[in-house]
């Protein structure tokens, strides 16, 4: 079984030791520059584990270690366990002779997704892929229930502001928007959302919040928050047009999302440290924005993610490695599919006894009038949660 990108956090050492008590043979990089634990990288490799990740790396250093966890001369992943779908990527175009070797993909994040779904469209699929991220017990805990409880969390620990009455632009109203958007309106921000999908903007009309273009509010907002999954979506001509003093951020998964590369090439703007992690970008006229994690994951940065949702993450990822391990021949091909229902229902019964919760069983009356198995899966893979 093949190495994963992962935040490299304590509970992702449990992730790794499970992989390798289920039998695995694991090899492991890193996907956030500044989210790793140094002690337990350290820890992990002392043990023997192939570990190839630290805190604040370069994005040389990235894909040295992206590499290094694809390629030794004595083993080949046959699954790879990827968050953002830049493992995939570097398998398909720096080792493509090592894909016959694969038996699966598992990907847990919007942006990897996006790129699985384009590669299958043009039958380049280097396996059969798991797509985890839009299983509801992912998809709901790390991207809604997670990023709600720490977006708050984050801000303050980076900008130490009082949040209440602070004008706040959230971009994109996906799981992540919608947790980070409710999150802030809760402690009294006044929150503006951007958004492509008229489904998902007709539902934060519905949560209370104002749908707008983000040149018609960039000059008065306090806090931009990006959550998109895509490129660009913070220009450096939004930034120009920005108040002194605007906290700018990310909360979905690319750094790419605000395009500091172009700011930070561009003649008279300066970039000055002012605490780990918390740049002020500064014009000519002293104009300064705020900048935190260079463009990373907020949350990821500035918080710990709670042992909860790691655990309901692993689970769904470990459940899918062993199913495409498992699988027999012809079962799954050279294309991208969701995570069993019955597996998610599994994942949200394995922790419930956290919550003392006891679940109501069906009669057999019940069950054959509604058509169901006793055992479930009880939603059709359809039903919206």
């Amino acid at each position: 079984m093949g190495g994963r990108r992962l935040k490299l956090r304590n509970k992702t050492a449990v992730l790794i030791e499970t992989l390798i008590s289920l039998g695995a043979q694991v090899r492991w990089a890193a996907c956030n520059i500044y989210s790793t634990q140094n002690q337990i990288a350290a820890a992990l490799a002392e043990a023997g584990i192939s570990i190839f990740a630290w805190r604040n790396q370069t994005e040389e250093d990235f894909w040295w270690c992206i590499d290094r966890t694809l390629h030794s001369d004595n083993w080949q992943p046959n699954i790879i366990l990827d968050d953002g779908g830049d493992a995939t990527h570097r398998m398909l175009s720096e080792f493509p002779t090592a894909s016959k070797y694969l038996k699966g993909v598992i990907e847990q994040c919007v942006t990897g997704v996006h790129r699985l779904y384009q590669l299958s469209k043009l039958e380049k699929l280097l396996a059969p892929a798991m797509n985890v991220y839009d299983s509801v017990m992912k998809s709901k805990f790390d991207s809604y229930y997670c990023c709600r409880e720490s977006i708050v969390d984050a801000l303050k620990r980076a900008t130490d502001s009082m949040l209440g009455g602070k004008q706040v632009l959230v971009c994109g109203y996906g799981d992540v928007g919608k947790g980070v958007s409710n999150a802030l309106k809760a402690v009294g921000c006044i929150v503006s959302v951007t958004e492509i999908d008229p489904i998902c903007a007709m539902q934060a009309c519905m949560n209370g919040h104002k749908v707008v273009r983000i040149n018609d509010v960039i000059q008065s907002v306090d806090i931009i928050i990006t959550c998109t999954g895509n490129k660009n979506v913070v220009t450096k001509a939004h930034m120009d047009k920005a108040k002194s003093g605007c906290v700018v951020c990310n909360m979905g998964h690319s750094n790419n999302e605000i395009d500091l590369k172009t700011l930070k090439s561009s003649k008279g703007i300066k970039f000055e440290m002012v605490r780990n992690n918390v740049e002020h970008a500064i014009w000519p006229d002293g104009k300064r924005l705020i900048v935190l994690a260079d463009g990373q994951l907020v949350n990821m940065t500035f918080t710990n993610i709670p042992s909860l949702v790691i655990s309901i993450s692993a689970c769904t990822q470990i459940l899918a490695a062993v199913e495409l391990y498992v699988a027999p021949s012809g079962r799954y091909k050279k294309d991208v599919y969701l995570l069993p229902k019955k597996m998610d229902e599994y994942t949200a019964a394995l922790h419930l006894p956290i919550f003392q919760a006891k679940l109501t069983e069906l009669s057999e009356e019940q069950t054959k009038y509604l058509g169901l198995n006793k055992q479930g899966p009880f939603k059709p893979n359809y039903y919206r949660y």
